[in-house]
């Protein structure tokens, strides 16, 4: 059987290795060659790079995403989405999800990867119920991590869960590059005798693993992976392209890919690199990562972050600190914004040197069950310490929200066009503002 192959260095290949740095000038010109191999899809959009674009490149993303659809006309172009919490670090109530999921679809974008950081399949059904609804793919997630409460069976569970609410295809997505080659073996022979629809693999090579996980679960049956071509790729992003294509030629898994147009790919990306040194993560194996599980764009943040605060010598510190609070969290998978949550309260139970004297708004909420239900029991000191137990709700969190779009676009018409400016403006206000006067000014 063919593999096919879904291209991510437009998006989290740039992401996890580069900081989200890579501009729009740079993607143009290689756009017509990414769209002669025969990738399954381009993945280009999503994730960090959407506030990126305004906070870091001074780019609108949604003229970003119109720019590569033009230059790509026949590969699928993908994004991902983080359920309810769209692009953003919290919920957003359902009248801003249908807007924002509609416009992508408008905008160029055919395949929507939907995943929610606790794996709370109340948080992505809106989500996928929208996608299908504008005509674009809807592919559920799960989100791979490790603890004493996961397990094969658990995410299979989730999987055939998520399949009942309507998704076209399923993704593991193993964020932080844990899962290893024989329990992707394992994982993929059971979900493709669960589910009906295909399976694809999104994994980071950060411990190593990636490369030969992939060889497993391409024997166990997966249908697509996720790679990265090689100049952004392996270390803290996904597995190259290259070299997965060369292995997998002339075998019973021949992808049917272009060679020639990879090896021009990777000339040209290596070649755009050199623009990014300054914000160029590491190509290393860190096996650590088994531990403290942080995902790689993460990883890389918070090196670049604890550097500017001149703490850069507690970072081995805080890598131990956080799968304690991951624990005391009910064992979250550590992805935004979920990552975002423990990494942050590791740093400040470091720093302050007294664990829980300080913490951040957004770790109230993840109490209160603003994010969701957790997969396991939360430390109940916590709870009585930190919040009070009627504080804890426990439906569908987006159920609690009142629609916010008519209120954001009357706050905003003086400097919005049109409604994408709107939906922007949502999801990161002040960054949002300050690009759209920078671009009336």
């Amino acid at each position: 059987m063919s593999v096919k192959f879904t291209e991510t260095v437009l998006r989290d290949g740039q992401q996890s290795l580069i900081a989200t740095r890579l501009k729009i000038e740079d993607i143009i010109p290689v756009l017509t060659d990414l769209d002669q191999v025969g990738y399954h899809a381009l993945e280009v959009w999503g994730g960090a790079t959407f506030d990126s674009c305004m906070r870091f490149l001074n780019e609108d993303p949604w003229e970003r995403l119109r720019r590569i659809r033009k230059g790509v006309k026949k590969t699928k172009l993908q994004m991902l989405l983080r359920g309810q919490n769209i692009l953003g670090y919290k919920h957003y109530p359902d009248d801003v999800l249908e807007r924002f999921i509609k416009k992508s679809v408008e905008n160029g974008i055919d395949i929507i990867r939907i995943f929610d950081a606790l794996n709370d399949i109340r948080n992505m059904e809106k989500a996928v119920e929208f996608t299908k609804k504008y005509g674009a793919e809807a592919q559920g997630s799960i989100v791979y991590t490790t603890s004493p409460i996961h397990s094969s069976e658990s995410f299979v569970k989730k999987a055939k869960e998520l399949s009942a609410k309507g998704i076209d295809s399923l993704c593991i997505k193993d964020m932080a590059g844990l899962l290893t080659p024989f329990k992707a073996y394992d994982l993929v022979k059971k979900l493709k005798s669960e589910i009906e629809i295909p399976v694809e693999i999104h994994s980071h090579n950060t411990a190593g693993f990636a490369f030969m996980t992939y060889l497993k679960a391409i024997e166990a049956g997966v249908d697509i992976i996720d790679m990265a071509i090689s100049a952004f790729s392996s270390g803290t992003a996904q597995p190259t392209t290259e070299t997965l294509a060369a292995v997998l030629n002339d075998s019973q898994f021949d992808t049917d890919l272009n060679l020639d147009s990879l090896e021009k790919i990777g000339d040209y990306f290596r070649e755009v690199r050199e623009n990014y040194r300054d914000y160029l993560g590491s190509y290393e194996v860190d096996p650590r990562i088994i531990r403290n599980q942080l995902p790689g764009g993460m990883l890389s943040n918070l090196r670049n972050q604890l550097q500017e605060q001149n703490q850069l010598d507690r970072y081995q510190e805080i890598l131990e600190e956080i799968p304690k609070v991951r624990k005391d969290l009910g064992y979250p998978p550590l992805v935004t914004p979920t990552s975002q949550i423990v990494g942050t309260q590791a740093v400040f139970n470091v720093v302050t040197g007294k664990k829980y004297s300080f913490v951040s708004k957004e770790f109230k909420n993840y109490l209160r069950g603003m994010y969701g239900s957790p997969p396991g029991e939360i430390n109940p000191e916590l709870i009585e310490n930190i919040i009070s137990k009627d504080q804890v709700i426990t439906n569908r969190p987006a159920d609690n929200l009142e629609p916010v779009y008519e209120k954001a676009a009357a706050e905003i018409k003086d400097l919005s066009q049109k409604e994408e400016d709107i939906l922007s403006y949502i999801l990161f206000p002040e960054v949002a503002e300050k690009f759209l006067q920078d671009q009336h000014s």
